[in-house]
């Protein structure tokens, strides 16, 4: 009999800010335009000989990805307090390699018009790649 090794786990992070008091379906929207620009940005983009944009899901030798996608998708929703935190993780998060996105909200039913850094997605990644950067903040 042969054993598989246990699959190495993947998850995403998507890191909302607690100041801005967004309601609930606020808070999912942006936390969806997270984890979309993520995935999307792991995408390959070309435009074929007639000028047609075509999108390919594509792994992209990014192989935590292809795990996560294949496992179930695994997402876990922490907070900040403050604009500067929200900053902190993302810089902390790009600096390490792992995928990011950081969500700016465009204000025009929330924040008075106001352009607004909301969410930011950390992963898919190793669950522990992303527990050095997000590992410490409670969950929402």
């Amino acid at each position: 009999m042969i054993i598989e090794p246990t699959p190495r786990p993947t998850k995403q992070v998507l890191v909302v800010r607690k100041d801005l008091k967004m309601r609930k379906g606020k808070i999912g929207a942006q936390c969806a335009h997270a984890a979309m620009k993520v995935m999307l940005d792991l995408c390959s983009r070309t435009i074929d000989s007639s000028g047609q944009r075509i999108v390919r899901f594509e792994y992209n030798g990014y192989s935590p990805w292809a795990r996560w996608l294949e496992s179930g998708s695994a997402k876990v929703c922490v907070y900040v307090n403050s604009e500067q935190e929200l900053i902190d993780i993302y810089t902390k998060a790009r600096s390490t390699g792992l995928p990011s996105a950081m969500i700016v909200d465009s204000g025009r039913t929330e924040f008075n018009g106001v352009p607004t850094r909301t969410v930011v997605a950390v992963g898919p990644a190793w669950v522990e790649d992303v527990d050095e950067v997000t590992g410490h903040l409670p969950l929402y």
